[in-house]
């Protein structure tokens, strides 16, 4: 097990299985079928992903280094929590991006059944140790434990 220190921006704690993306989330390219089309495991739609491409998002502790996109990408993730569509976490290796702190912090904000806990500034290793279908769990003080 390894442990791995970020920076909280959405608070809460959670235990799921990873999935893991090496490049940039589109979140809008992604999320797209889960908002629009009911798909409710979140199914990644993002052709130009491919280590996310077809997998289920929702319930998952999303690994990634970025999101990327529109600016769409706030509300496209707000939307995913308020439909519970949303990953169970969002763990950002490098500095969270404002469009993704806005959707993440306004879901935390105004939804009152809705939790993702969101940390960033996690750091290059975290990345490259993490691997789909390893256990992570995020503690209160943005500390991320990987097994």
């Amino acid at each position: 097990m390894r442990e791995f220190k970020g920076r909280v921006i959405a608070e809460g704690t959670v235990s799921a299985d990873a999935v893991v993306s090496h490049g940039g989330l589109n979140t809008l390219a992604s999320f797209q079928k889960a908002l629009q089309f009911g798909d409710k495991n979140a199914t990644c739609g993002d052709q130009n992903n491919p280590d996310l491409y077809g997998k289920q998002m929702a319930g998952k502790a999303l690994c990634l280094p970025m999101t990327i996109g529109s600016t769409t990408g706030g509300l496209v993730l707000y939307c995913a929590c308020a439909m519970k569509r949303q990953p169970a976490c969002m763990l950002f290796s490098k500095p969270i991006d404002s469009l993704a702190a806005a959707g993440s912090i306004l879901a935390d904000v105004w939804l009152d059944d809705v939790s993702m806990p969101v940390v960033d500034s996690l750091g290059d290793e975290f990345l490259e140790y993490v691997k789909d279908g390893m256990k992570i769990t995020v503690k209160e003080n943005g500390v991320v434990c990987v097994e």
